[in-house]
């Protein structure tokens, strides 16, 4: 579909064209759309393809190369020059095409083939003996342990357990869900998307979790995405009203790149709306800025930014190694049309910014279409759930490179013909190159056999995605691209067919190819010791330290990202009473049957690479391993992790650095007895600006994963015991206090000297097993680690979190208070109960670790600090947690409605726990629900872009249902009927990607088909079926005038009806996702029966939640017959409209509306992703529940399950 805009422009004078075209640019997107100055009088198009040519080597040699390589930006380095031209002119001996020279470019980039990593190393003069592929890959040879796919595919693997997974009985088709038993194992995969993010923030950083997706869903011969990671690092913000006295107004930023600002928040934009899309949680991260002169007088700064996504997801063992390609098998692209979209991005990603044409740079970046997504994935998902039955033989993604990497990987080693004009299109005016080279995204390359040809062809059409037969594996060894059209046309002609586009043997250009070799010199490192002005008192410092981007709050980026969908996550970024985002750990769990799950953990300290590349790395990997320790894992022997590389790798001193890095991270995790199993790198890290060009700090970012064997064991950094509750600290320095590459330094715009470091990787290992033990047993309340800003900063965020006081009494340490609170050493701090002191020293000194008390918790909410008896605070909580929220709010007002950000800002001071009064007891559903022979069906409707079906399924599995997966494709083609189902339940999600406004699209293709609109409205007249609308659900079921039905208000499944409630923007602008309060009235609706007059928290997560009665007497007739049974309320349970506990603005609190005769319910809030006690992020603690079973939230569904008994 194509789509059109018009804008009316009011001036107070005549409109200058500059004007025209400046406002112009700011409302489109000038890759995808184009500007037309009159109204369009034809459809026709006079944009002629290019046509293929040929480059002219063997006469003019490699100066054809030369002058190729700069007109299409192609990277080509001093060694690609010379072994292309060797190629042609002595090897193959014929001209190259334009479109080989791209696609091999393209194959052969840094970014897609990672030639520094295999090259040969030489420093100072001294070639090293192995490299960085080499030393990397040493860690999994020597503690390869429980990995079943490490440095071989798209993502990697550990060997996962044996799950109860609900799942389609007959995949692919309208059928019932049931419990199947898999193993299955767990992956992670991470990437960076740095170069696109510079230049387009917003579409580099969905394109970069759009291609991180399908790396996930691309392993093995198919898998299971779960849950995703982010991470962004920039340059100085310079917010505009925002003082920061460490970033130097001085600095200059490059004309062709994006601000850092712009950034961080447009590139956190576009990860977070195509994950929310998709329906991808989004469950940790990090965030860093920095700029600064160093005291050698080079300018250091992120220019070039750091867009890091990762991805854990799961794989059925069966499917863990790709099939190799046999003769006559298919080569299948599924997915989204191409488009003229990304052009060169895997060689544009390999320069130094500013190295290639603007234009060119602009054309590399692609777009993204999350709807696109996660149509494919769930191809790729009905193809995986048949098990061993899988039509899939082998699965890669389109990324960089486009078709030009994933096809020829897809026939690699075998050959095949492919026939361009084969592949589906959405611009039929693309030349040859475009269609094979651009990076449009949300497109797999799949090989199968001919007999599943027709049972993917059904899938894809019930997905509603292209799928074409592009080639057919020939085991000629060669990749030979042809074009069918032109072929017809000279064969109409009477001319010869034209030669091929591509024509190149598979093992020249994919197989072993020759060895590049780099020379580097190390460098001496300019030092200076950390000044700190006399007189700097401790909370003039605090002033500076808490709101700096790599600590202060990250409310700015975890309020607009899902964090709940798919009902599998245990462990997200918020924690505590208030939802403070400050978790160390995220678990996923396996099923929602089974306990089992997998933790993740980051860990990354580039400003020290600045003092110290060895003790970066080191430290990098103590701090993904001091946040993982609150997970109980199975062992620390099972972790692995993923390694990005984020360097400007080629410049002076760098190269050496990161060898020197590399080195130390393989030694301390072949000690610790951990390994790396996969990563990415990105190694042109470094921008144009101001006459120099500028390195951004080298970037080691390790992610570490494991196995949980029960995820109800985490612990979270919150403080919860009160004056129970003792602190006790674990110093994995053993006294070292130092400041170098410390945020202390930073915000006094220094580097410092002397950085920390992981001196003693035997120590950490006892202490991760200690802590692990003590989790096990159940000592610990709370605990968080030491990191960015050191011991101070991390008791305070407990405290935050906690929303309570402490008091710390602290032995003198170094040579300055500073020492003592702000040195960035690795350590934890522990919440244990008065108690258990003695225990848990003991536990602990019996593994030789040392723990010191540090302090107690305070009920009265303030801050008390004494180093060696002297007071250097005494402040409220709460003043100290407006100084962390500060530069987090001031980014908010970039993002949200800033009336909306200061009610949060200003209410955040006098927040406490809500209270949360719960009317009855969770229970398992009665097992008689399940053994009836007749268990009641509901048909779980989803749309395309629904994303919230699976969980729903599981909730009304738990209450003794039977669900069904049901698309609205199923029943448009009449597969199946809605007479067949007692219940419907309308999931959320983002259908037809909200483009026409939530849920009017899905409404549409009901209202406007007759046959299906009187089907469901058969349905909902029917007196023995209930309907169930969450979310995108409830929306539609606004719409379709089912709530609060037609006696009330509004006309029945007509549409249009101006008086019809419905749900519109939310107040504050944004989509939003918390964990918020509500409160359930007495209603008629039978899934609250029971429930009246509890309080519980819920998540809620939409960008169109608010309330809309157009007509104020519906409103009254809604609330005179108690047709609102859930409200938003406050800490103090009362129904409000107050932001931001009614997170959308509806109206007296309404978060729900049902039918008069109470079978229908409509609700934004999500119960089914929070019917398990596990799935809550925060409870209170009189709450007699059992943290392993079911949550108040389960009764709703089981009192539809006794309704229709």
């Amino acid at each position: 579909m194509e789509r059109s805009r018009r804008y009316l422009l009011y001036s107070k004078g005549a409109l200058q064209e500059h004007q025209i075209n400046e406002f112009a640019a700011m409302v489109h997107d000038r890759m995808t759309e184009c500007v037309y100055g009159q109204r369009l009088a034809s459809f026709g198009t006079s944009v002629a393809s290019e046509e293929v040519r040929f480059v002219p080597v063997i006469e003019r040699g490699r100066k054809a190369l030369e002058e190729i390589n700069q007109e299409m930006g192609l990277a080509f380095d001093e060694q690609d020059l010379q072994y292309y031209t060797r190629l042609f002119v002595e090897d193959i001996k014929r001209n190259p095409t334009n479109v080989e020279l791209f696609d091999m470019v393209q194959s052969n980039s840094e970014h897609s083939r990672h030639w520094f990593f295999t090259g040969k190393i030489v420093i100072d003069g001294q070639p090293m003996d192995r490299t960085l592929m080499q030393i990397v890959k040493s860690t999994l040879k020597a503690n390869p342990n429980n990995s079943v796919i490490g440095f071989k595919d798209n993502s990697s693997a550990i060997k996962g357990f044996l799950a109860y997974r609900l799942r389609p009985i007959k995949p692919g088709t309208a059928c019932l869900l049931d419990e199947t038993t898999r193993e299955i194992d767990v992956l992670f995969t991470a990437e960076t998307h740095n170069f696109p993010c510079a230049v387009a923030p917003y579409p580099g950083a969905e394109t970069g979790a759009g291609g991180r997706i399908r790396d996930t869903h691309a392993t093995g011969r198919g898998s299971f995405v779960v849950a995703s990671t982010a991470g962004y690092t920039t340059g100085n913000l310079n917010i505009e009203g925002s003082y920061a006295p460490w970033e130097d107004a001085s600095f200059t930023y490059p004309s062709n790149l994006a601000s850092p600002l712009e950034i961080l928040v447009e590139a956190s934009n576009g990860a977070s709306d195509y994950g929310n899309k998709f329906g991808e949680p989004l469950i940790q991260g990090f965030t860093r800025t920095f700029g600064m002169r160093l005291p050698s007088g080079e300018r250091r700064e992120w220019l070039k930014p750091i867009m890091f996504s990762g991805g854990i997801g799961q794989i059925d063992h069966t499917h863990i190694s790709k099939g190799d390609p046999e003769i006559g098998m298919l080569v299948v692209k599924i997915g989204g049309p191409a488009y003229r979209i990304g052009m060169g991005g895997g060689a544009a990603s390999s320069m130094v910014s500013g190295q290639n044409d603007a234009e060119l740079d602009f054309n590399a970046v692609q777009r993204g279409d999350a709807e696109m997504a996660q149509k494919l994935y769930r191809v790729v998902r009905a193809c995986i759930e048949m098990g061993e039955d899988n039509p899939i033989i082998s699965i890669h993604d389109q990324g960089a490179g486009g078709n030009c990497n994933v096809v020829k990987e897809i026939i690699y080693p075998k050959g095949a013909e492919i026939d361009i004009r084969a592949i589906v299109v959405g611009d039929h005016t693309m030349s040859v190159l475009e269609i094979w080279g651009a990076e449009y995204q949300e497109q797999d390359a799949i090989l199968v056999k001919p007999k599943s040809r027709k049972l993917l062809e059904s899938i894809c059409a019930r997905e509603r995605l292209s799928m074409a037969v592009i080639g057919t594996i020939n085991g000629e060894g060669r990749a030979v691209l042809v074009d069918s059209v032109a072929i017809e046309k000279s064969r109409a002609s009477g001319l010869p067919p034209p030669p091929p586009a591509v024509d190149l043997e598979l093992e020249k250009v994919l197989g072993d190819m020759p060895q590049k070799s780099f020379e580097f010199k190390r460098v001496a490192y300019a030092r200076e010791f950390l000044d700190v002005a006399p007189g700097i008192t401790v909370m003039d410092s605090l002033k500076r330290v808490l709101r700096l981007p790599s600590i202060c709050s990250k409310r700015f980026l975890t309020t607009k990202v899902d964090r709940c969908v798919t009902g599998l996550v245990a462990q997200q970024q918020t924690v505590g009473p208030l939802q403070l985002p400050l978790a160390d750990v995220a678990v996923i769990a396996q099923s929602y049957v089974d306990l089992t799950g997998a933790a993740c953990a980051i860990g990354e300290q580039p400003i020290k690479g600045l003092l110290d590349p060895k003790a970066m790395a080191r430290l990098a990997v103590g701090e993904a391993l001091t946040n993982l320790v609150w997970a109980k894992v199975t062992s620390l022997s099972d972790v692995k992790a993923s390694g990005n590389w984020m360097y400007a790798a080629k410049l002076e001193g760098e190269g050496a650095a990161m060898y020197d890095a590399a080195i130390a991270l393989s030694e301390a995790m072949i000690e610790l007895g951990i390994a790396i199993d996969g990563g990415k790198d990105s190694l042109s890290m470094a921008a144009h600006a101001g006459g120099e060009v500028v390195k951004a700090p080298g970037n080691l970012v390790i992610s570490a994963y494991v196995t949980c064997p029960d995820i109800t064991k985490t612990v979270t950094p919150d403080l919860k015991l009160g004056q129970d509750g003792i602190l006790l600290h674990i110093d994995l320095a053993k006294g070292k206090q130092r400041l170098g590459g410390s945020a202390l330094a930073q915000v006094f715009d220094q580097i410092g000297n002397d950085c920390p470091d992981l001196d003693d990787v035997s120590y950490l290992k006892r202490v991760f097993e200690g802590v692990q033990d003590l989790l096990g047993d159940g000592l610990i309340s709370a605990g968080h680690d030491i990191s960015d800003g050191g011991l101070l900063v991390c008791a305070l965020e407990m405290a935050f979190a906690g929303n309570c006081g402490i008091a710390l009494d602290l032995a003198p340490r170094g040579d300055s208070v500073f020492q003592s609170l702000f040195a960035e050493e690795l350590g934890l701090i522990l919440e244990v109960s008065k108690n258990n002191v003695h225990s848990v020293m003991e536990k602990l000194s019996s593994l030789d670790v040392s723990a010191e008390i540090i302090g107690r918790v305070t009920t009265s909410p303030v801050i008390e600090l004494k180093v060696d008896g002297i007071t250097h605070l005494n402040e409220k909580t709460s003043l100290l947690r407006d100084m962390w929220e500060d530069t987090s709010f001031q980014l908010e007002k970039l993002q949200r409605l800033a009336s909306c950000v200061e009610l949060e800002k200003e209410g955040l001071k006098f927040r406490h726990e809500p209270s949360w009064p719960l009317s009855f007891t969770p229970s398992v559903t009665d097992e008689k629900f399940f053994t009836t022979a007749l268990k009641p069906k509901v048909a779980i409707i989803r749309e395309e872009g629904s994303n919230g079906d699976r969980e729903m399924s599981a909730a009304f599995y738990a209450a003794g249902f039977e669900p069904w997966d049901v698309a609205m494709s199923d029943l448009l083609n009449g597969v199946i009927s809605l007479n067949e189902f007692r219940g419907i339940a309308f999931v959320g999600g983002f259908s037809y990607a909200d483009v026409l406004d939530s849920a009017k699209g899905w409404a549409a293709s009901i209202l406007f088909n007759q046959p299906l609109l009187n089907q469901f409205q058969e349905f909902y007249k029917r007196p023995d079926t209930f309907s169930l609308g969450v979310c995108n659900g409830c929306q539609l079921m606004a719409l379709l005038g089912w709530v609060p039905g037609p006696q009330v208000g509004g006309v029945f499944g007509a549409g249009g009806d101006p008086s019809q409630p419905r749900f519109v923007h939310n107040e504050s602008g944004r989509f939003e996702c918390r964990f918020t309060s509500v409160t359930i009235k007495d209603s008629p609706a039978m899934m609250f029966k029971g429930m009246e007059g509890s309080t519980l928290g819920v998540w809620a997560a939409h960008g169109e939640g608010r309330a809309y009665f157009p007509d104020d007497g519906v409103l009254d007739r809604v609330l005179h017959l108690d047709l609102a049974p859930l409200r938003y309320c406050d800490d103090d349970g009362n129904p409000t409209v107050a932001y931001p506990f009614n997170l959308n603005g509806s109206p007296l609190g309404v978060a729900a509306i049902c039918s008069p005769d109470g079978r229908h319910l409509a609700m934004m809030p999500h119960p089914e992703r929070c019917f398990l006690m596990w799935q809550f992020p925060w409870y209170p603690k009189d709450w007699k529940v059992d943290k392993k079973g079911p949550s108040p939230w389960l009764k709703m569904f089981q009192n539809a399950g006794e309704w229709c008994s």
